[in-house]
């Protein structure tokens, strides 16, 4: 399945260079709270509701990305921890003074600890090939999203421009028709036309391409979520031939459970009977 590429859609939301981006962050702070609302309707309902509706499943995808993001990672390290944990416990478990003393215990600590750094190896490919498949793709997925909001502050600071000057005109429109006041209206008149088709562009773009932003989603993500399966699945099949093994080499006695229960409560009886564990 081919998967999307995220630095396509960077390109569609007005990619800034990082100074600029910074000036326009400062422009756009500087919008004034209060300008003159016109008269004239400026953008329906409609497109103002289909706007919000669209934009708003966008910032809801961001921070489910960003979450999901921060949750691999999350399940990745504690992997790891884990893996690195048993490799740990079965080395310890072999350098134990009874290891001096016997030679099954040796033995099935020796058992162990291969099939625990065994583990350890396969989990550490599992993990590298989800960082690949997973994780990486999902931190360029979240790249996207600035652009995206900074197109939408654009859309709105172009907004806000044309209702200012769309009020200045309708202010010359409402006065006595003389000379002045005329070639004050063809002025404002001319000052807004590029200001009102560029928030035209502007708006027209965002309502096209964020609808397919959104449904892009699914096309980009689920390559990734099938490679993080196959992972999982290439992983647990050489657990449990790693863990069969094992069982194979240090089961030999055949006990159930049940049985072994038994037999280490019988063990600690006998611990307990000794004088020096004696209760006073």
């Amino acid at each position: 399945m081919t998967t999307c590429n995220p630095a396509h859609w960077q390109g569609s939301f007005f990619p800034l260079s990082s100074a600029f981006q910074k000036q326009s962050d400062s422009n756009l702070l500087r919008i004034p709270f209060k300008i003159g609302q016109p008269k004239k309707q400026i953008v329906s309902k409609t497109v103002e509701r289909d706007f919000e509706r669209e934009y708003d499943k966008l910032q809801k995808l961001e921070d489910q990305t960003k979450k999901l993001h921060k949750d691999m990672k999350k399940s990745t390290e504690a992997d790891l921890a884990m893996s690195k944990a048993a490799v740990k416990i079965s080395a310890d478990l072999l350098s134990n003074p009874l290891c001096d003393q016997d030679q099954a215990f040796v033995d099935s600590m020796t058992a162990l600890d291969t099939a625990m750094r065994r583990m350890d190896s396969f989990n550490q490919e599992k993990v590298n090939q989800i960082q690949k498949t997973v994780i990486d793709p999902l931190k360029k997925y979240s790249g996207v999203f600035p652009s995206l909001n900074m197109a939408v502050k654009r859309r709105e600071q172009a907004l806000q421009d044309y209702k200012r000057l769309q009020s200045k005109a309708e202010k010359y429109e409402e006065k006595d028709k003389t000379g002045p006041v005329m070639v004050k209206l063809h002025q404002a008149r001319e000052e807004l036309r590029p200001v009102r088709d560029d928030f035209e562009v502007k708006n027209k773009q965002l309502l096209d391409e964020m609808p397919k932003f959104y449904h892009s989603r699914i096309d980009y993500f689920q390559p990734s979520f099938e490679a993080l399966i196959r992972a999982q699945v290439v992983y647990y099949t050489e657990m449990y031939k790693i863990f069969s093994e094992l069982t194979d080499q240090i089961d030999q006695a055949g006990l159930t459970d049940e049985q072994r229960e038994r037999e280490t409560e019988a063990k600690l009886s006998e611990l307990r009977a000794l004088s020096i564990v004696a209760d006073d």
